[in-house]
């Protein structure tokens, strides 16, 4: 990613610069910080980059330990009251005023086509579980970015989605129906094209897994982002930005037209 780029300074960043600027301060060592609240020294530096949270007594300790005086407890409670990831608001920065943003998914509904039931469903399968706090702060958030859909210059938004992703009844069948309704209704905005793939395909140009593609603010550049078990990360550089939009390519030839598509989710909504 272009590091010249001003990035908007998400909730956890904020916290993470503050928590610095308190510990640096008072002299007290991320390590010493780690001895204090039980996390380790790359936790504590984590925490302080703003790609993780702090949970459980660590904003408590450490505002103590580095006479914040309070500072971390207000700031702490605007991270918790975002409802966003640590690690995903680079993301959203670029999502929010992308010109272009094209979506395969192969297991659940993406994000911009949840309703909010589902969105709950989702953040109640989070392993380890969310706070209720946390789970109602995501969800708002979650319809919030929705609102790219309609925002002026309005971006093309395209999706590429397996049928398990739209058959997993999470949080309940009547939760699955309405978010299928909800899909449709979205597939007649002229900004917006749904794809479905066919269930037994010869062959497939998906199977690495999940993935967004992102045209930047006036497609001055690509991006991709890609989520796993193991980290969140983008392609920015030649070759790969380019293999990931090729392979895109192949899967939109691969799935059923969007109108077959759409005739395939008004199957699947009326077979729950």
């Amino acid at each position: 990613m272009n590091n010249e780029k001003k990035k908007a300074p998400g909730a956890s960043k904020a916290f993470g610069v503050l928590l610095r600027f308190h510990r640096e301060r008072a002299r007290v060592s991320q390590e010493a910080l780690g001895l204090k609240t039980g996390y380790s020294k790359s936790q504590v530096a984590m925490i302080e980059r703003g790609e993780r949270r702090a949970k459980g007594s660590f904003v408590d300790i450490a505002d103590e330990l580095t006479g914040a005086q309070g500072a971390l407890l207000a700031v702490a409670e605007e991270v918790t009251a975002s409802g966003i990831a640590a690690w995903f608001e680079d993301y959203l920065w670029e999502e929010a005023k992308a010109a272009g943003i094209h979506w395969y998914e192969n297991h659940l509904i993406p994000g911009l086509l949840q309703t909010g039931d589902y969105a709950r469903a989702v953040f109640n399968s989070a392993v380890p579980p969310l706070e209720d706090e946390e789970i109602e702060a995501g969800v708002a958030a979650r319809i919030k970015r929705q609102e790219l859909f309609f925002r002026k210059p309005q971006p093309l938004v395209t999706f590429v989605l397996e049928k398990a992703a739209l058959t997993k009844p999470l949080g309940g069948e009547d939760i699955l129906r309405k978010n299928l309704l909800h899909i449709l209704d979205m597939a007649k905005l002229r900004n917006v094209e749904i794809q479905v793939m066919p269930e037994n395909p010869r062959t497939h140009a998906g199977l690495s897994g999940p993935f967004i593609l992102i045209e930047t603010e006036e497609r001055r550049s690509q991006l991709v982002y890609v989520e796993g078990q193991g980290g969140r990360y983008f392609l920015s550089e030649q070759p790969d930005v380019g293999d990931v939009f090729a392979r895109y390519s192949a899967l939109r030839a691969q799935a059923y037209t969007p109108e077959e598509s759409v005739r395939r989710i008004e199957q699947a909504a009326r077979e729950l």
